[in-house]
């Protein structure tokens, strides 16, 4: 029996939901957008203020050059065009967190409009258009206090640089946007516009969202959401606003207008407020500064400074080196980590060998350690080495991966290490069968196994003699000695 909530959901798929998503995200300046404080994250609660960023009396913004800069590379790179007389505005409305109760932001001239956003899709790859970029200030940060049930209010992210994307609307599922906000993140990263970290805060997303009987041209009424906190919550929550939205279409009501929240632990939206009207923010210029106006010398010199696109650096590193695609994709994700792969195939030419090492053991090392290609300070020609050790069969591969840790741990060489640790391979034959007995002795259950069928204990029988040779043993000959000695 179907029940009323399949029903649904079958209803749904003749429905299509029109998707517009706003992208806000903070420029990697090193101070913020009107003041000189600085532009950093963790600080103690209100200790990176000033009184032009706390909005006090007889204080005046200065532009931040830097966050234009970024701003004009991210719409070049989205292929934008880009205003070259563009200014700010002041939007007005009261809220805690905004201490001059108006943000700083460019409504009547942006600057930037049109271009657009290519993200893959199942079937290939698509792209949604792009409607305007602008340049505006952040506001601060409320901070709820569970024990004693007060609101804090910490200002240290007032005045931080944002740049918003906003799309055009386009039919677009939640995978799809799921993907469209990837690709977003992956080029804002790339260029080193922005860290994009959404623990942080400085990558945040609102979607407007209506739905439409499949072929229709007219959409319905819009909702807004917010409080989304990760690109996993987008996609729950337009799933469910879609879902919402048809089932008040079908039982004869009507969509309204209104900004909603989504509620990540019910997994549904609730009220913010009511948007009958569109909100009157009353814009007006901002007078305390001048127009922006860029100058084709500059915009000449921010285009030099692009680097080669992800998705070319991708196409390229398939077709040059033969790597798969989702190889390709992890490793041109981080930029610093691309540069990092293409110095070191400049000491030992194996692609493939190399950028397995680095999507394996290397990120497997920058992981646990929580550090970045740079911060984990491993020189490019010395994995290189241990690739090459490793690939010529001059060292195991459980050695490599020792000698790879101890090269972190300690700054040296790997050749320095080497001629100071023994890494070679054991491969005389009576040391190995003295270690394959120890192996099986220490292991009865997994000798048992074998003999009842359960070949795969032949490999944790041969993990567990490289362990107990730390990595040295032939793995090939170790192999051939304990499948003779399980089978005698």
């Amino acid at each position: 029996m179907t029940t009323k909530d399949e029903k649904l959901d079958n209803i749904c798929e003749k429905y299509e939901s029109l998707v517009s998503v706003e992208i806000h995200t903070q420029l990697k300046t090193r101070s913020k957008l009107f003041c000189r404080c600085a532009n950093s994250y963790g600080a103690p609660p209100n200790s990176v203020v000033c009184p032009t960023c706390l909005g006090l009396p007889g204080s005046l913004p200065a532009l931040n050059e830097k966050a234009v800069e970024l701003g004009t590379m991210a719409a070049l790179a989205l292929g934008s065009h880009i205003n070259m007389h563009s200014s700010f505005d002041r939007k007005n409305y009261f809220y805690p967190d905004l201490p001059k109760s108006y943000q700083i932001t460019q409504h009547f001239a942006p600057l930037a409009i049109g271009g657009s956003l290519e993200f893959e899709k199942k079937g290939g790859r698509d792209r949604v258009e792009i409607e305007r970029m602008h340049i505006e200030e952040d506001a601060g940060k409320t901070v709820y206090d569970e024990k004693t049930g007060e609101s804090l209010i910490d200002f240290n992210r007032c005045g931080v640089p944002l740049l918003e994307i906003v799309t055009k609307p386009a039919s677009l599922g939640p995978d799809e946007v799921y993907s469209l906000l990837n690709a977003a993140r992956r080029l804002l990263r790339y260029l080193m516009i922005s860290d994009c970290d959404m623990e942080k805060g400085n990558l945040r997303c609102d979607v407007n969202v209506s739905v439409m009987p499949c072929g229709s041209e007219k959409p319905g009424t819009r909702t807004e959401i917010k409080n989304l906190n990760s690109f996993r919550a987008v996609k729950q929550a337009l799933a469910y606003e879609k879902k919402r939205q048809v089932g008040i279409v079908e039982s004869g009501g009507r969509v309204k207008l209104e900004t909603l929240l989504w509620d990540a632990s019910s997994g549904t939206t609730a009220l913010q407020r009511s948007k009958e009207k569109s909100n009157d923010y009353r814009y007006f210029p901002e007078p305390d500064l001048p127009p922006l106006i860029l100058c084709e010398d500059v915009l000449h010199d921010i285009k030099a400074s692009i680097p080669e696109f992800p998705s070319a650096r991708i196409r390229r590193f398939m077709e040059t080196y033969s790597l798969p695609l989702q190889t390709a994709e992890l490793l041109v994700r981080d930029k610093e980590l691309a540069d990092y792969f293409e110095n070191a195939l400049r000491y030992y030419d194996n692609a493939i060998v190399l950028a397995n090492w680095i999507s394996g053991h290397l990120m497997k090392e920058m992981n646990e350690r929580s550090k970045s290609i740079v911060s984990l300070e491993l020189q490019p020609e010395h994995l290189a080495q241990i690739a090459e050790l490793a690939g010529s069969g001059k060292i195991t591969v459980v050695s490599a991966k020792n000698l790879l840790s101890k090269t972190i741990d300690t700054g040296q060489s790997p050749s320095d290490l080497l001629s100071k640790n023994d890494f070679s391979i054991e491969s005389d034959e009576n040391t190995l069968r003295e270690l394959v007995i120890r192996a099986i002795s220490l292991n009865a259950t997994a000798s048992r196994d074998y003999r009842a069928g359960k070949t795969e204990s032949l490999q944790f029988l041969l993990g567990q003699v490289m362990k107990l040779s730390s990595g040295r043993a032939d793995p090939l000959k170790a192999s051939k000695i304990i499948e003779e000695m399980l089978e005698n």
